[in-house]
């Protein structure tokens, strides 16, 4: 299934722009562009909503027929049991984090330890835990990690742009990753000179149009075969002012749509 993400509007939800989107007004934006999936993913405000807030808005992605997966970061049980928490309540089936939080990285064994004592419960309610790849554990101790926690509701979120700040190329990552891949992040992604021919810009580009190989990607990972959901997630840079910022936004979330249902 292809989904949109919380990053598809991160321009849209800042405070940025005059009348930044809530939660409920971007899951009926998830609808009215025809998608099923919505990846409520980094959202700060999500653990201090009220019971009565996180019945709204499951509420209103059942009214609306969305699929929800949630997203965090960190691996401490009582955090990741938080968001089991969370996934009950959206009914959600899927948990995307990474091993490191702000101020918490604990050793991949400490994380292995975190990780037996949580995921007996994950189980047990059917929610897959995804790791994300990015650069601060390198792929192949992540899918170390994975592989050592075992069973099939931990796996590995798939975002071939992260690995690239640790000196990986997206390929391998794609490669290495493919078996073990539960959630996808779909984005492009570019270098660019800055002024004056000194360094490089490492961003966003609209899909198919930056150095990303996604018909690799869909060919090795078969994520329509294998029911892996694909999340579309944007980098894009402030464009100089919020109209065009918000507009450009949209596009590119429109861009991204139809190329990933063109190659499916």
């Amino acid at each position: 299934m292809i989904g949109l993400g919380t990053y598809a509007f991160f321009w849209q939800q800042s405070d940025r722009v005059e009348q930044p989107l809530g939660l409920v007004d971007v899951l009926e934006r998830t609808r009215d562009l025809d998608v099923d999936l919505f990846q409520v993913c980094d959202y700060a405000p999500l653990l201090g909503m009220s019971d009565a807030e996180l019945r709204e808005a499951a509420t209103a992605a059942r009214r609306l027929g969305l699929t929800i997966e949630l997203g965090t970061k960190g691996v401490a049980p009582s955090h990741l049991r938080a968001f089991l928490r969370l996934a009950e309540v959206f009914d959600a089936d899927l948990v995307r984090s990474m091993v490191y939080a702000p101020g918490f990285r604990p050793s991949l064994d400490e994380a292995a330890g975190m990780l037996d004592e949580v995921m007996p419960e994950f189980e047990a309610a059917g929610v897959t835990l995804a790791l994300e790849t990015y650069e601060q554990v390198p792929t192949a101790e992540l899918v170390g990690l994975v592989e050592r926690v075992g069973g099939y509701r931990v796996g590995i979120c798939l975002d071939p742009a992260n690995v690239v700040a640790g000196l990986e190329l997206p390929k391998d990552a794609v490669e290495r990753c493919a078996p073990l891949t539960r959630n996808i992040h779909a984005k492009d992604f570019a270098f660019a000179r800055q002024d004056g021919w000194v360094g490089f810009t490492y961003s966003g580009a609209p899909m198919g149009e930056g150095l990303h190989d996604y018909p690799h990607l869909v060919e090795t990972v078969r994520p329509e075969e294998r029911g892996v959901n694909q999340i579309v997630e944007h980098w894009l840079p402030w464009q100089g002012d919020p109209e065009t910022t918000v507009r450009t936004e949209q596009e590119w979330t429109a861009t991204a749509l139809d190329y990933l249902r063109s190659i499916r």
